[in-house]
């Protein structure tokens, strides 16, 4: 093709360059494809950014009306776009695609029912109707059809998107030419005077004759023959003009009719030599391939040049006869009118014989249809070929003026879309975009139904009068929804309420709307289907499925049908062969029997049963699976993978593999060898009893290809009705890709207890590949309930999704299980006169609190807390005025024991901060008593914590702190621990919880001062084992029950159906906005979810549900123009525009200042709507009246996979809700996964039991005390496990501790066995040593280590092992986040792909194939970090952070080590390695590059710059190369500085650069060796030793000491103030790529370079203006000449280290000198 046709170049310009949605009506065969191809390539343009395609970006759709068509599309397409590498795929019945595929595909070629069903599901395919940017609808004139109505719900549904969420989707419809074009236009919004495209049958490329042939006659008989006769004389006249015929005839057994009658008169008037094909040179080759045909008539008809076609042949045979058709082998073709449709087949003659076509329907015959005419003219004239074509009907003579008036002046095309309107409505309900009446009402205003309302209403049953009065149909659309709402109530498809107009889904409306089930055919279900139906029953229903109707028994097939019922129908089939459902039933067991058929008319319709059973089948698994009735289900299961796979349940599964040959398989069977008895046997051992022996291998090689499972479960009771169960899943196969695919094989999973026929949870999930390969386990853990009297066993069951006879059962047995006790009754909230505020009785304390009188609860505790000295546990619900009880006992520590210490445990730095910001001011400026933070962030120095009065602290910190409490005075100066949020003890920061209430009992115990601990809590259920381990008596305990909320709490729980995480949370959306419209319109809400993505995710959601809105900025409660400035000073992109409309983020990712500008602006009620990530509920106390929980299930980056909030944050979440300033009552609404819907039913009111998790981490806290030398035997050991709470629980529920029994010898065996378990452990990490006796313990150097660093055993062990003399800075890198501190690091979806990505652009490769392990994230980030490399997303930032966080503890613990060691270039390459992470640069970069704002780039400056004074007395002559040398030449003075780089640099950089380089430490260093010689008078014992020494030959630089004696090297480090330091001096270093704080410290390492060794390590602090350190060493014993060398290394600047070389003489020792040693040593 060369140019454009003229209907091309008319719509060029709107199609190839404008945006606009399209319609164009044409005529057939004017090049319609062509005009797609330009919208295509338009779409395409826009996506290319320098000469890239964004192939990602968008996806073009194109809805073809039938399969046929859509595979030539398909074709045609994929042809001509593959020279731009864009991949076309069919999407259709006949080819699924995975998710995978999809996404690597920019095109899809689809039928309407097809896109319909993906475009239903919220959930999968989200994304992917998101990124579809244009839509290209072929024959949409096909809407008056019966597939009309899907056409115009997916227009609707594409329409409402491109309104709701303000994206660009491009539709193109292309169609026929059509009287009431502008009514289509209307309908796929076309601007008429731009996109609209009208052109009549003049624009036909081949003009066409029209010939109407009537027949008259009486009778039936003598109709067919007279019709016979002139269509044989139209195709002989035809033929004999040497032109092709196609001859449409209307029924598929009509062809073989009419074309055996057509020949059968030309062999009678011999006229035969015209028909005959043309002897050819290719006429043998095609000979041959008809006659390997399957097809008889094919066979028979072709040596005489005619043919069949028509939907029921086979594939291959159609495509054949297409084939020879166009090669013009076939003169006459007779065919249905599908080929018109499906195949583009031009002939230059076509004849319509006859027009009466038989719908299955209606059971009658009703007139060909005038689109279908149209459609059948289109193929006639060959536009390549044919000057013109010819076009004849011939019909009977009634029908004659019809068909006439129709072809000159056609009706309009009406809708169809009532007779589905209820399954559409209930589509559109299932996938949340209609909620209530006035949703749908507006979603009817968008089909081609409404346009079509409003121009006919007489035919859509509306009078006239009506119309004048409803102009807009509002009353009409209302009446039809309404009445459609109450069906489809009534099929149990939706919850519809009639007073407010709300519909909500169903599972069952939801399972209808996925598997495209119909409204009659549910209705059907719910009458016929129940618990128990046998298989046969299930065919019998699902024959009775609407889908089927158009199936009807024709007389001709009755005997076949009764040869297959006998030969293949295992089941009965009800209704036999004379009732429709009853042909169904034998096509369906024939189908899966392969039974072979004869006559073609079944061979389609049985394909068309098998495609749509299936789909029914799993449709009712659904059901029963909801329903949960596990018989049902698993037949289910059972029965639609035996139509997947046609093979009978009781069928060998091997014959799942093509690969065995059928004799092989039968004798199999006839064997009844299963495939656990083969699994068993040898290959030759299989290959004897099949007489077969080599076949054996293969046998073998399959049987172990059948996915398999091995599942073992532990149970937990959490309470007397809950039990936890944690099941592995250990796959037990071998993979092949041939096989399985190359993703995974999926599995359904539920808990059923066969005596009440009931499943208590069932899941779906996946078995990857590689963890089949890798044999790994994976861990399910859900919770069941569990009834007394105790049932004798629930069973859990696997099954394949995919393959037959892959299934597994695991038994859960209740024998021996023990319930924990029942929990005692909680505190009842005492009617007591509100407290003032003055029985503090000290007006300091009373000015303190803005309120005159406390609480209800805050009265019953006052006395309890303020005049005694007992422990107290109190447990409250949140809100209720905790912190104020945590003030009452610090105001009595103050009262009286001023001179003590009280802490205040927090679990999270942020709520450290927050008591920090609000005690700072209230305690410490108004009582003046000194309150300090000590977090892993904030580490003040001992002489401020020994002022302290009040330490609020961390766990973690505190337990760092407490384990050397000999040594420090001021852990036992405390008398109050106050530990908040104590029921965190279950979580898994728990254990240091235990730990630090254990130790402080102990550390009470031994001096002899009592500590007070006040425990803060929500209310718990097992509170009196808490205060029996916190040895509380009656008169401490406080437990009130969650209702005693200062505001009551109304709770709604959602469930949502969809097993796979993202696309639950995409259909949470629309409920979350409707629960703010009716439950919070104008209070403040707080939206918590699972990751700062789904922050992002659901803030743009619900912007684009405002945008459908009246007032979309109803949410913003302040100006506009004042809240452009705020965003104007925002970091955060999305932030920018979320708080446009009033909704904020906040999570970790944001930086520090946005986050309090959100803060701020949410609780002064500016914005209403914030969306927090989980941390928030912990971190900050913001109440609003409404809290949604959008999801209850986090991304965890160890076992990367969804698992559950702890419970304990779903209720503190919760406890968010209700603001006791403002609100009577708190709503909460909780969107969870709709399998543990009844979980949290159960949990959310009554309170949940905290168990210990100290046992995964026991090795480490043992370690502790072992180091700590609290314990020294395997004694102590035992005791101190008595002293925790784990060992409470133990003896409650000992089943959740797999501990057997409670007897006393059991329970000793229990411990003993556990702490052997951990100190073999800590034994193998090297951190401990177990004595000779095998009891007393002693700790080693890594065992102290890690406990001083804090780091786990594992990390100790990892160094001791990896390790060496002389590692590289690059080895260490990586051996540091090789560290177990980096295990929990998360690796979230898709991030894999982000971090191959990452290390392309990074200097250290790693290994390719662990981009999905934390270990490897970290050596990424600490890469990019040191590289400064962009990272792919904000979550990339605080990961780093958090690295950074751990870094600097481990490098110093590997120092350590290498110390210990003695290998001085380690040890080297350690401390530069810290200096890298401090400054954030490699150390081959040049050190100035440390300083603010300096990049490579600017390096020449520095290079190139010399002094202004020339001459001696100039300070630093030539080129700055490093740091020192710039100090040097600067000399104190920033214009010299500026002078360098303002040619570059602004002022504010430059002064910003000038502050860091001012700032830096210059230290001289003096260096004298103190120590005795022999020769020496009594006096002198010490020696300066010179640093600048100018040669190696001077003598007098070497230092005479004697061999094999203690000296100490003392060195006085200097601070050099070059004059420009003003102000008050700041020890901390100047960090501007660290995240927090970092005092400025030193190194001094001395080491002997000759052997590469280190003599001893010191750790300097900061260096004010003086500080002398002393090392002490030992002199080699041989004597000689050594050279020792001194190195002061910074531990957070790069470049600014110095070494000195000390000479030394060794001289042999003399006698007096080791008398005098003797003499010491005595």
């Amino acid at each position: 093709m060369k140019k454009l046709n003229r209907i091309q170049s008319i719509v060029f310009e709107t199609a190839y360059n404008t945006n606009e949605n399209m319609l164009i009506c044409a005529p057939t065969g004017a090049g319609k494809t062509n005009i797609a191809m330009l919208t295509i390539l338009h779409e395409i343009r826009q996506h290319l950014q320098q000469g890239v395609i964004k192939k990602n970006e968008f996806k073009i759709v194109y809805v073809a009306p039938m399969k046929a068509l859509a595979a030539e599309m398909t074709k045609y397409f994929s042809r001509r776009l593959e020279a731009l590498g864009i991949v076309v795929k069919e999407l259709t019945g006949d080819m699924q695609l995975s998710k995978s595929e999809i996404l690597r595909t920019q095109m899809l070629v689809t039928t309407p029912e097809k896109w319909d069903v993906v475009t239903r599901k919220s959930v999968g395919d989200v994304a992917l109707s998101q990124i579809v940017r244009l839509l290209i609808l072929d024959e949409v004139h096909l809407l008056h059809e019966d597939r009309g109505p899907v056409l115009e719900s997916i227009v609707a549904r594409t329409l409402r998107q491109v309104e709701s969420t303000q994206s660009m989707i491009r539709i193109l419809g292309l169609s026929a030419t059509l009287p009431n074009y502008l009514d289509v236009a209307m309908f796929l919004h076309v601007n008429p005077y731009i996109g609209l495209f009208y052109f009549d049958g003049r624009f036909r490329p081949v003009p066409l004759g029209q010939t109407f042939l009537g027949i008259k006659s009486a009778n039936k008989v003598q109709q067919l023959n007279n019709m016979d006769e002139v269509c044989y004389e139209s195709v002989l006249k035809q033929v004999k003009a040497g032109h092709q015929v196609m001859v449409f005839v209307h029924a598929r057994n009509a062809t073989v009719r009419t074309a055996m009658s057509l020949l059968e008169r030309a062999k009678n008037n011999g006229h035969i030599p015209f028909f005959l094909p043309t002897q050819g040179p290719d006429y043998g080759h095609a000979e041959k391939q008809v006659q390997k045909s399957r097809n008889k008539q094919v066979r028979e008809l072709f040596p005489d040049g005619f043919s069949i076609h028509h939907a029921g042949m086979l594939r291959q045979d159609r495509n054949l006869v297409e084939n020879l058709f166009s090669n013009g082998h076939i003169k006459v073709l007779v065919c249905t009118a599908t080929l018109a449709w499906g195949v583009n087949l031009p002939a230059h003659a076509v004849i319509i014989k006859g027009t009466q076509i038989y719908a299955a329907k209606r059971g009658s015959f009703v007139d060909l249809g005038i689109l279908d005419v149209m459609q059948i003219f289109g193929r006639a004239g060959r536009p390549q070929f044919d000057k013109f074509g010819e076009g004849i009907i011939i019909t009977t003579h009634d029908k004659l003026s019809h068909y006439l008036t129709l072809l000159t002046q056609q009706n309009p095309i009406e809708s169809q879309f009532l007779e589905s309107l209820a399954d559409n409505l209930n589509a559109e309900i299932a996938l949340g975009t209609v909620t209530n009446v006035e949703e749908a009402v507006k979603w009817i205003s968008y089909t081609y139904l409404y346009v079509r309302m409003r121009a006919n209403p007489l035919v859509y049953g509306i009078s006239h009068k009506a119309y004048q009065m409803d102009a807009t149909l509002e009353k009409h659309r209302e009446q039809l929804v309404i009445e459609v709402g109450r069906k489809l109530d009534k099929a149990r498809m939706i919850r519809f309420e009639e007073r407010t107009g709300y519909f909500s889904a169903t599972d069952l409306g939801r399972t209808a709307s996925h598997y495209y089930i119909k409204y009659s055919t549910i209705e059907t279900f719910n009458e016929l289907f129940d618990a128990h139906k046998t298989e046969s029953d299930i065919f019998a229903i699902v024959a009775k499925a609407e889908e089927f109707d158009q199936i009807k028994v024709r007389e001709e097939e009755l005997e076949e049908l009764d040869t297959l019922l006998n030969n293949f129908c295992e089941l009965s089939a009800p209704g036999g062969v004379e009732n429709s459902y009853g042909k169904i039933n034998i096509l369906l067991q024939t189908y899966i029997s392969r039974g072979e058929m004869d006559s073609f008319s079944l061979i389609s319709d049985s394909a068309y049963v098998a495609q749509n059973a299936g789909r029914i089948v799993r449709a009712l698994f659904e059901i029963a699976l909801r329903k949960r009735w596990p018989a049902m289900t698993y037949r289910l299961l059972n029965l639609s993978k035996v139509i997947d796979k046609r093979l009978w349940g009781w069928a060998s599964p091997l014959r799942q593999f093509s690969v065995l040959p059928p004799h092989i398989l039968t004798r199999l069977e006839e064997k009844k060898l299963s495939v656990d008895k083969l699994k068993d046997m040898r290959k030759d051992e299989i290959g004897h009893i099949l007489h077969h022996v080599n076949i054996g291998l293969k046998v073998k090689q399959c049987v172990h290809q059948i996915p398999s499972v091995m599942m073992e479960a532990s149970i937990q009771p959490i309470t007397r009705t809950v039990l936890r169960v944690t099941l592995s899943i250990c796959p037990d196969f071998t993979w092949n890709d041939q096989v399985h695919g190359t993703v995974g094989e999926p599995w359904w999973i539920w808990v059923e207890d066969p005596t009440n026929d009931h499943i208590y949870h069932s899941e779906y999930f996946l078995i990857l590949k590689k963890q089949v390969i890798s044999k790994e386990a994976q861990l399910l853990v859900f919770t069941i309930p569990i009834f007394e009297p105790l049932p004798s066993q629930y069973y859990i069951r696997a099954v394949s999704d995919r393959w037959l006879g892959a299934e597994a059962v695991c038994i859960i047995n209740f024998q021996h299980l023990i319930l924990p006790e029942r929990h005692p009754p909680h505190t009842e909230l005492l009617d007591l006169q509100p407290l003032p505020v003055t029985a503090l009785g000290c007006e300091e304390y009373e000015a303190l609190y803005n309120f005159t009188h406390f609480n209800p609860v805050q009265t019953q505790i006052f006395h309890t807390l303020y005049h005694t000295d007992c422990n107290v546990l109190l447990g409250a619900p949140t809100g209720s005025g905790k912190t104020v009880a945590a003030e009452l006992a610090i105001f009595r520590v103050f009262n009286k024991y001023p001179t003590s210490k009280a802490v205040y445990i927090a679990p999270l730095k942020a709520l450290v901060r927050e008591r920090m910001d609000d005690w700072k001011v209230r305690i410490e400026e108004k009582l003046g008593k000194k309150v300090i933070e000590l977090t892993g962030d904030v580490t003040p120095d001992m002489k401020s914590i020994a002022k302290a009065d009040l330490i609020v602290t961390t766990p973690e910190k505190w337990d760092g702190v407490s384990r050397s409490w000999q040594n420090r005075s001021y852990v036992q100066q405390v008398t109050i621990l106050i530990i908040d949020e104590i029921h965190l003890l279950g979580e898994e920061r728990g254990p240091v919880l235990e730990v630090i209430v254990s130790r402080t009992n102990f550390i009470s115990s031994h001096t002899e001062k009592p500590v007070r601990i006040v425990g803060l809590s929500t209310a718990l259920a097992n509170a009196r084992d808490l205060a029996d381990w916190l040895n509380i008596k009656q008169m401490g305990l406080f437990n009130f029950r969650p209702s005693v909320r200062p505001v009551p709490l109304e709770v709604h729980i959602q469930g949502f159906p969809g097993q796979h995480y993202c696309p639950r949370m995409a259909s949470m959306n629309k409920p979350t906005f409707q629960a703010i419209r009716s439950h919070s319109p104008a209070k403040p809400v707080l939206i918590f979810v699972s990751s700062r993505r789904q922050t992002r995710l659901t803030a743009l959601e619900l912007i684009a549900f405002l945008a459908t809105e009246e007032d979309p900025k109803q949410w913003l409660n302040m100006d506009e123009r004042e809240m452009d400035n705020i965003i104007g000073t925002l970091r955060d992109s999305n932030l920018k525009l979320t708080l446009a409309f009033g909704i904020g983020m906040h999570h970790a990712g944001l930086h520090e200042r946005d986050r309090k500008t959100v803060e701020e602006l949410f609780v002064n009620c500016k914005v209403q709507v914030l969306i927090a990530t989980s941390t928030l509920a912990w971190g900050v106390n913001f109440p609003a009246h409404l809290v949604i929980i959008k999801g209850t299930e986090y991304y965890d980056g160890k076992t990367r996979r969804y698992v559950d909030f702890p419970i304990t944050d779903v209720l503190q979440m919760m406890g968010r809700a209700g603001r006791p300033q403002f609100d009577d009552q708190g709503k909460a609404v909780i969107l969870v996964h709709d399998i543990k819907k009844d979980f949290y039913k159960k949990f959310l009111y009554e309170p949940f039991p905290v168990e210990s998790s100290l046992l995964g981490v026991l090795s480490d806290h043992l370690n502790a005390e072992i180091a700590g030398g609290t314990i020294t035997s395997k004694q102590d050991a035992m005791d101190y496990i008595t002293w925790t709470y784990f060992f409470r629980r133990l003896i409650m529920n000992p089943s959740y501790y797999n501990l057997g029994d409670v007897s006393h010898d059991s329970v000793n065996k229990f411990l003993s066995n556990l702490v052997e378990k951990s100190l073999v452990e800590l034994e193998h990490s090297y951190c401990i040593e177990i004595g000779e006796d095998n009891r007393s313990i002693e700790t080693l150097t890594y065992g102290r280590i890690a406990s001083y660093y804090y780091l786990k055993h594992q990390t100790v062990k990892m160094f001791k092992e990896h390790l060496k003399p002389e590692c590289s800075v690059e080895e260490l890198l990586s051996i540091l986040s090789d560290a177990e501190e980096y295990t929990d690091l998360p690796v979230r979806h898709n991030e894999d792909h982000m971090n191959s990505e990452l290390a392309k652009c990074l200097p250290i490769e790693v290994n390719p194939h662990s981009f999905d392990s934390p270990h490897t994230k970290a050596h990424l980030l600490l890469q990019a970090h040191l590289s400064r490399a962009m990272l792919p997303c904000p979550d990339y930032d605080t990961d780093t952070k958090t690295v950074l966080d751990q870094a600097l503890r481990v490098c110093q613990a590997m120092l350590d080590v290498a110390a210990n060691q003695g290998w001085l270039v380690t040890a080297l390459n350690i401390t530069s390695l810290v200096q890298m992470v401090v400054q954030g640069r490699w150390l081959k970069d040049s050190s100035l590059l440390t300083v603010p704002n300096i990049e490579q780039h600017h390096l020449h400056l520095f290079r190139k710059w010399k002094p202004v004074i020339k001459g001696p007395c100039a300070g630093y002559h030539g080129p700055i190369e490093c740091l020192p040398e710039l100090i040097h030449a600067c000399e104190g003075k920033d214009h010299v500085f500026g002078s360098i780089v303002q040619s570059e640099l602004q002022p504010a950089k430059v002064k910003q650069a000038w502050n860091f380089l001012s700032r830096l430490p210059v230290i001289d260093v003096s260096l004298s060796i103190k120590g005795w010689w022999n020769d020496s008078g009594e006096g002198q014992n010490e020696l300066s030793i010179p640093t600048l020494v100018s040669d190696k030959r001077d003598d007098n630089k070497w230092i005479k000491l004697h061999a094999d004696q203690e000296y100490v090297l003392q060195v006085s480090l200097q601070k050099v103030h070059i004059g420009f330091q003003k102000g008050k001096q700041d020890s901390s270093a100047v960090t501007p790529r660290f995240p927090k704080l970092k005092d400025e410290g030193w190194f001094l390492i001395l080491g002997e370079v000759d052997k590469r060794e280190l003599i001893a390590l010191k750790r300097v602090g900061y260096v004010r203006n003086h500080h002398v350190t002393s090392i002490s060493f030992y002199t080699p014993e041989l004597p000689g000449r050594y050279i020792y060398t001194l190195y002061l290394m910074s531990d957070c600047y790069l470049g600014l280290d110095q070494q000195y070389d000390i000479y030394l003489n060794v001289a042999p020792a003399s006698i007096s000198a080791e008398v005098n040693m003797e003499v010491s040593d005595a």
